[in-house]
């Protein structure tokens, strides 16, 4: 795992600069620094060592001609590796990354679809005309953003967008529409950032970039297949246990200890399951709050615990710490994300790092993958006219609350442009028409929400303390079968999840399979009460003169929430403050400039 970036054009990036470029995400590699710079391009690479801890040094190379960087793991190297000494190649260590260059000699870009992991990688191919070329994941697990600068030709990129703004030549510009996207969805996602220019890779994408021409994207498909699952739900269920098992068993593999988060719902309480059953006194985590709050898990986390006997740390956050948690979480996401989780996770990850641990499992995409959401349900069930509904599940506020906090000039921009909400809209009608109502939620979930909600924000806020999060409900293998499951093996009977859910029939308390689905999350709407921190904390943030200063949101508006949610607290008001916070903290946190914006579209 690590933290790659570079550049290539007409520009000219000193070494003092790439220097800066690395230095703003070594949280994400501190073990080993390395950049290999010519006159017109740079590749660069923060280590986290995790496999081949006497190897692994970057960039990864084959002769003089191919260069690689990797920020990620391969889980399948020493299989890979095996069929290419069979061809003749040798290598020096046992990383699983050094078997890319090899790779890529063989099967030029079609070399990611033998890759069974999570990556973002970089190649430079000097053999004819200097190539650059970018690749991610199918699930987008591993973020990797980019800008290309069209007056000096140059594509700049970077696992982390503070580092991708230390070029110096990205602007930190806000692109305006994305306010309303982010009001409406909770983060921006697809291609999209809330800097303007600035985008992010797509999963299972190439980028490619050539000295003197604009780079071009394209998607690629694994060749990696699910096992079959057969035509009964009872055996179908076997065969995803057995399909889920070997998946934690590939994770498993380190040169490092591997621990696992528990935060006692189904999705991670079966990894934990899993795991356990390979390795004996696995350390499991799971955190909750000081004081009595709704929505505390633990004592079912501790039931896992007992039943396999892990090792169990249960990380205590206090609420009085969360002013200072705030402005930490802002920087290290580089955008905003309104998901209230994003302060518990960046305090369960250094919990993590603290007590030794570089490497962790999460149960995070099963609902994704699994149908797992009550939206999926209740769109399900729904009559013709389900998806306005979904889409204003999706948002922090509804379209009638975003119209009154946006300021006079502001909602006159997303009248003459349109609104995000009607663009998803519109995307989900035709998807829906092509291949039915569950399946096009669950492909936009999987394309746009899962990569940008979840997974980035996983991403950043780990490797801000040095620990590497495998995520095996996002594997290749289970990605596959999961778009192939009929319709009533997800959902159905008013329940979410049903094969999963059957899978994990045996392995978990009963306590656990048998307990209503809850959000993992923070209790903002009991802890966001007049009197209390955090509410103190969101009066100070949103500041009338700013606000009136900024011209996005209504001061107006604003403070009408504020008194709600002082006299009758409400969770969509909490959340709705919450996320202005959140916004606000990413405005002063990168001193981005508000101006015009071009018209704007959904990639949908």
């Amino acid at each position: 795992m690590c933290r790659i970036f570079g550049y290539i054009g007409n520009d000219y990036v000193d070494p003092g600069r790439l220097k800066a470029v690395s230095d703003l995400q070594l949280a994400g590699g501190p073990d080993q620094q390395s950049v290999l710079a010519e006159r017109n391009w740079a590749i660069g690479n923060n280590r986290l060592a995790i496999v081949g801890l006497d190897g692994g040094q970057q960039p990864y190379s084959l002769g003089d001609s191919i260069r690689i960087v990797l920020n990620g793991e391969i889980y399948n190297h020493r299989e890979l590796r095996g069929k290419l000494e069979a061809k003749g190649y040798t290598f020096e260590d046992h990383c699983d990354g050094s078997i890319l260059p090899a790779l890529y000699a063989e099967y030029g870009q079609d070399f990611v679809r033998y890759l069974d992991g999570m990556f973002a990688i970089a190649v430079i191919d000097l053999r004819e005309r200097v190539t650059l070329t970018l690749a991610t994941d199918p699930a987008g697990i591993k973020s990797l953003y980019y800008y290309w600068d069209e007056r000096n030709e140059t594509l700049y990129f970077s696992s982390e967008l503070p580092s991708l703004l230390a070029f110096g030549s990205v602007p930190s510009s806000l692109w305006l529409p994305g306010v309303d996207f982010y009001l409406t969805t909770k983060v921006v996602f697809g291609e999209r950032t809330l800097f303007d220019g600035v985008y992010a890779l797509p999963p299972s994408s190439l980028l490619q970039a050539r000295l003197g021409e604009r780079p071009a994207l394209r998607r690629w498909k694994t060749l990696l297949e699910s096992d079959p699952l057969g035509g009964e739900p009872s055996g179908a269920s076997q065969s995803l246990r057995g399909q889920l098992d070997r998946e934690v068993a590939a994770l498993l593999l380190a040169d490092v200890p591997v621990s696992t988060i528990n935060s006692g719902g189904l999705d991670s309480s079966l990894v934990t399951a899993l795991a356990s059953k390979r390795q004996a006194g696995i350390h499991s985590f799971n955190l909750s709050y000081v004081g009595d709050w709704p929505l505390d898990e633990k004592i079912y986390a501790r039931e896992v615990s007992r039943r396999y006997g892990t090792t169990h740390h249960e990380v205590l956050v206090d609420p009085r710490d969360f002013e200072k948690l705030l402005p930490l979480v802002a920087e290290r996401l580089g955008q905003p994300n309104a998901d209230p989780i994003t302060l518990s996770s960046y305090a369960l990850f250094e919990a993590i790092h603290e007590a030794g641990f570089k490497v962790t499992i999460s149960g995070d995409g099963a609902d994704e993958m699994f149908a797992g959401y009550d939206r999926f349900l209740e769109a399900s069930v729904a009559g013709d006219n389900w998806i306005k509904p979904y889409v204003d599940a999706l948002g922090v506020a509804s379209p009638e609350l975003r119209k009154e906090l946006y300021s006079d000039d502001y909602r006159a921009f997303i009248q003459d442009n349109g609104s995000i909400g009607d663009q998803i809209a519109d995307s989900l009608r035709a998807a829906n028409h092509r291949k039915g109502r569950l399946d096009a939620i669950l492909e936009f979930e999987r394309e746009y929400r899962l990569p940008s909600y979840h997974l980035r924000r996983v991403d950043h806020l780990s490797m801000a303390h040095s620990v590497e999060v495998r995520v095996p409900y996002c594997q290749p293998r289970i990605l596959n079968l999961a778009g192939k499951l009929p319709v009533d093996w997800r959902i159905g009977e008013g329940k979410v999840k049903r094969l999963l859910y059957r899978a994990a029939e045996g392995q978990l308390p009963d306590a656990i399979l048998n307990r209503k689905k809850q959000p993992f999350t923070l209790p903002i709407d009991a802890m966001m009460r007049k009197g209390l921190p955090l509410y103190e904390a969101v009066e100070r943030v949103l500041d009338r003169d700013t606000l009136r200063r900024q011209n996005l949101f209504s001061p107006a508006a604003v403070e009408k929430l504020l008194r709600k949610q002082a006299t009758q607290p409400d969770g969509k008001i909490a959340l709705t403050l919450w996320s202005l916070v959140i916004f606000q903290l990413w405005i002063n946190q990168y001193h981005v400039h508000i101006g015009a914006s071009k018209q704007y579209q959904f990639e949908g």
